[in-house]
Formats: structure tokens, sequence, C-alpha cells
């Protein structure tokens, strides 16, 4: 492979922005991070099943879902900076509006306010992931990609020490042996405590957020709105559903995105069946998301060396390898694997989004962007499905076993046949589209 003739991966004349676009990658990875501790925290404040306190991750996941396509429709029209903005202005609605309900105690409002926040986190990620790809050439185009979302992981680390520290640690519910035992005023009492725990770090996110919406209004960024000529939606996406990589990719981030929801959201169920406090759980998936950055970096590197396809396979086997010691390997050293599984996730959603939007125009990727954006659902269904093979047998985490382990290994299950269709979709880009800038 001749790789020293590559144009640079970032030109000079576009450093500021790349930098300015990449800090996108981390707080939406922030919000991601601070999410997943939520879904323990609900259910034990407000005595939810493990299914209902997934609605958590519906709400979150679902508000991707309903607004990409709308935000990849309006950014056709305007620029890709104006898209930034009102991502922004959303994200920070959604975040102050956990004010008011922890004011309510409404868990329907809590989700409300996630729902809207990542309307805004569904604009940022329809905007930035392929404007980052249109800054350079296409040769270098999801190795850029790579880069940018290797500071993903950045927010997600900080997302998750903000959610232990100053959550998970303050939760008086986490601290009662039996909770369910107190009497309604005493709960009551708690119940408020806990919201008023929980709200905080939305507050002061959204707070932070209006002040970066200023940074980008000041700032000069490369526009790259149409100027003419522009296909129609419909024409776009008949284009679109005749490109059999793309859609192939589409449902391979669905089921990335759902096998990385399930394989971090659950990392507290799983150690909950060691009995394991969430504290303790929290430093588990920091090391994971370190794990998921030293792989992005990792990654990132091998790209210079090995076709896009031929390293998303390879890294979709080894997790494969890994989820199956998850599932049949009961204790710590089954946590250890889930844990792993990390590093060779990391790979895994920048490169599905360059191989699929690879071969595409500018006008087509806006609105192909939007497909892979939307396939973010993937982690609204997949870890509700998962939370209801966790309550098989009640709402513990281990009430019954399914082929000798517990209910809660077994439900690995799920991000075990992501990935194999994982691994399947990067031979098939290997094999028969190698000859293309995969």
């Amino acid at each position: 492979m001749n790789n020293f003739k590559k144009p640079p991966v970032v030109s000079k004349k576009m450093l500021i922005p790349f930098i300015l676009v990449t800090s996108l990658f981390a707080l939406w990875g922030f919000a991601n991070a601070v999410t997943d501790p939520m879904v323990q925290a609900f259910k034990k404040v407000l005595e939810l099943s493990n299914s209902q306190a997934a609605w958590v991750q519906m709400a979150f996941y679902g508000g991707y879902f309903c607004m990409a396509l709308p935000a990849a429709i309006f950014m056709r029209k305007y620029s890709y900076k104006v898209g930034i903005l009102i991502g922004l202005a959303l994200y920070a609605l959604g975040a102050l509006l956990f004010y008011p309900a922890a004011i309510t105690e409404e868990f329907w409002f809590f989700n409300l306010g996630l729902y809207i926040l990542t309307f805004g986190l569904a604009f940022l990620e329809t905007a930035a992931n392929p404007y980052v790809l249109a800054m350079g050439a296409k040769e270098t185009a999801t190795q850029r990609l790579n880069l940018a979302q290797a500071f993903n992981p950045v927010g997600l680390l900080a997302g998750i020490i903000v959610a232990q520290q100053f959550v998970l640690k303050n939760l008086k519910s986490d601290d009662i042996q039996d909770f369910n035992a107190l009497d309604e005023a005493s709960k009551l009492l708690v119940k408020t405590s806990d919201l008023l725990v929980i709200r905080n770090p939305y507050v002061i996110l959204g707070l932070v957020l209006i002040g970066i919406f200023i940074l980008f209004v000041v700032s000069k960024m490369p526009q790259s709105k149409d100027k003419g000529g522009m296909p129609s939606l419909q024409q776009t996406f008949v284009v679109l559903g005749k490109n059999k990589k793309y859609m192939l990719g589409v449902l391979a981030q669905i089921l990335y995105v759902g096998a990385q929801i399930m394989c971090w959201t659950y990392i507290y169920q799983y150690a909950e069946a060691m009995a394991t406090d969430s504290v303790t759980a929290g430093y588990y998936q920091i090391g994971a998301f370190i794990l998921f950055f030293v792989g992005r970096a990792v990654g990132t590197y091998l790209l210079r060396f090995l076709s896009s396809g031929k390293l998303l396979m390879y890294f979709a086997i080894l997790a494969i390898v890994f989820v199956l010691g998850t599932i049949f390997i009961e204790g710590i050293i089954g946590l250890y694997s889930l844990i792993g599984v990390s590093f060779f996730m990391s790979l895994m959603f920048p490169t599905i989004y360059g191989i699929a939007l690879g071969d595409l125009s500018e006008e087509e990727s806006k609105v192909g962007s939007a497909g892979l954006v939307m396939a973010i659902v993937g982690g609204a269904l997949m870890p509700k499905l998962q939370g209801m093979i966790i309550d098989l047998g009640g709402n513990g985490v281990s009430d019954t076993t399914i082929l000798g382990v517990s209910e809660v290994n077994f439900s690995f299950i799920l991000p075990l046949l992501c990935f194999v269709y994982i691994a399947w979709y990067g031979f098939t880009v290997f094999k028969k589209y190698n000859h293309q800038l995969a």
C-alpha cells in the first residue's frame, strides 16, 4: 500500500476550524457518558424495573432518530455552522430543563429534557461528521474522522467522572441497604434530595453550552452552503437507496450503537450481580472509556496501513471473542471481558461512517449523514430489549439462569449478534469495495 504520497489529514488552513468542530465530539461524548449511569440512578431513586429505567435510553437515543433527518434537510439549505449553532442551543435547552424536572419530580419530565437535549446532539452530529469528512482530501477522510472522533472518549471520561463523583457518590438511596423498606415520608425526602443531585450536572452543562454557543457565533468557519444545482430530496433518497455499501452501513451503525450502549449501560447491572455498588462499577466504566480512547488512537494509526473494511472486520471479530467471555465467564473475569470490549468498539462508529459516506457527493453526504445519525436509534431500542431479558426472572439482575449463566450474562447475546454482522460488513467492504476509498 502506497501511503507516503497521501495528502495531510488536516491542512494548516483548516486546522482552527477542525479544532473547533472536533470539540463538539467531546461534548456529545460527555452527554452519552453522564446519561448511562442515570439508568441505574433513576431505577433506585424512583423504584423502577430495569426495563422501565431503560426509558432513559429510549428518550436519549430516540431524540437522535426523530431530529436527524430534519437537521439534514435544514443543512441542505443553510450552512454547517448554522446547524451547529441550532444544535448547541437545543442541547443547552434540554440540559436546563432538568431544573424544572427536579422540582416536579416527574420521571417523564427528565425524559423530556433528554429528548430535547438529543435534538441538539442530532444537529451537532449530522453537521460535524460530514463537515470533518469535507475538511480535506477524500483519501484521508476516514482517517480524519477517526482523528476527530478520538476526542469523543475525552468527553466520555469527563462525563463518567462527573456522574460518579458528583452524582452516584452523593445519592442517599444508594447508601440505604433496603430503600423499599423505608416509610413513604422518608422515601420522599431521599427522592427529593437525589433528584437534585441528578439535576445539577445537567444544569451546569447547559450554562457551559451557552458559552460555547457564543464562541461559535464569533468564530469564522469555512462555509459549505449549497450553490445551486442541488438535486431534489427524492432524487437523493433514490441514489442512497441504490448504494448497497451505504444501506448496509446504516444497518451496521444501528447495530453498533446498540451494542455500544448495551455494553456500557449494563456494566452497572453486571457488577450488581457480583454485589458491587454503583460507585465501584463507575470505576470499571472509567476503565472501559480509557480503553475506548486508547483503541481509537491505535485504530486511527492502523488505518495508515490497513483498509478500513479489513480493520473493522478484525476489531469486530476480537469484540466477539470478548463478549463470549462476558457471557460465559461469570465473576470478575467476565467483567474484565466486558470492559475489554470497549477497546475494539472504539474504531467502529467513525469507520462505518467513513465507509458508508466514502463515495457520496457532498449533497448526498448531508442526507446520508442523517441516515447514519438516525441509526443511533439502535441505542434506544436494543438496551430496552436487553433490560427485558434481564427482567425475565424479576427486577433483580440474577434471578434466573439461561444456558447455565445468569440472565444478566446471557443478555449480552444481543451485542454478540451485533458484532457478528459488523464483522461481516467489514469483510464485505474489504472484498467488494477495496478499490474504492473505503
